[in-house]
């Protein structure tokens, strides 16, 4: 991940980047301290967040300020939520869907995305509808809890330059040999620029 921002940051002078929740974040903790003064060149955003309190050890971004890999004496050059406290499912997808327009020109350079055991990255499952048309999408009823989520969607994952996809522990081993072989039912299949991060021994490449 960090040569794709580097590259990026070289070729447009800043770099639009969508981050995950969960272990997969792990992956940017030092990166950010690496990139140094390039950090405040970041546009920042999530590729998923639950619809629950700031607070709640459930939030994506909450969590991440509490273990310390975003730091608020150290933002990014925008950081564009994908949920704030109070919001409606509606107002969250109206608001990020329009500052996705006004400040990230509907497109991103680099995703940060984690694998799940089935499959999933973000909040796309394998098997749900596909949200059509939009860039960002609400789900009321998440196959994994908690129900109510915001999310990116392929629709502006396909933007991106590099996807960079991370998959740890040995539970993830299905899910990442599916991807290698190219299933056409996972999310991930296909995105731009994919690149695999995992500590299993696996043959082929994606």
């Amino acid at each position: 991940m960090e040569e794709a921002l580097h590259q990026v940051l070289v070729q447009r002078g800043g770099v639009r980047l969508a981050i995950p929740g969960g272990s997969a974040l792990a992956a940017l903790h030092g990166t950010r301290a690496r990139l140094g003064a390039a950090w405040r060149r970041v546009r920042l955003t999530w590729v998923d967040e639950r619809c629950v309190p700031f607070a709640s050890p459930e939030s994506n971004r909450g969590s991440a300020y509490r273990a310390g890999i975003l730091d608020a004496a150290q933002p990014p050059e925008a950081e564009l939520p994908l949920h704030l406290d109070g919001e409606s499912g509606a107002q969250a997808v109206a608001r990020v869907e329009a500052a996705l327009v006004a400040r990230f020109e509907n497109a991103l350079d680099v995703v940060l995305l984690g694998l799940g055991e089935d499959g999933h990255v973000a909040s796309l499952f394998p098997g749900a509808p596909a949200p059509a048309g939009a860039r960002v999408a609400y789900l009321g009823a998440s196959p994994k809890p908690p129900p109510r989520r915001v999310t990116l969607t392929r629709s502006i994952l396909e933007t991106v330059r590099a996807s960079v996809v991370v998959a740890t522990g040995e539970a993830k081993r299905d899910a990442l040999e599916r991807l290698l072989a190219g299933d056409p039912t996972l999310p991930a299949h296909g995105l731009p620029g994919l690149v695999l991060v995992t500590d299993l021994a696996l043959g082929g490449s994606p």
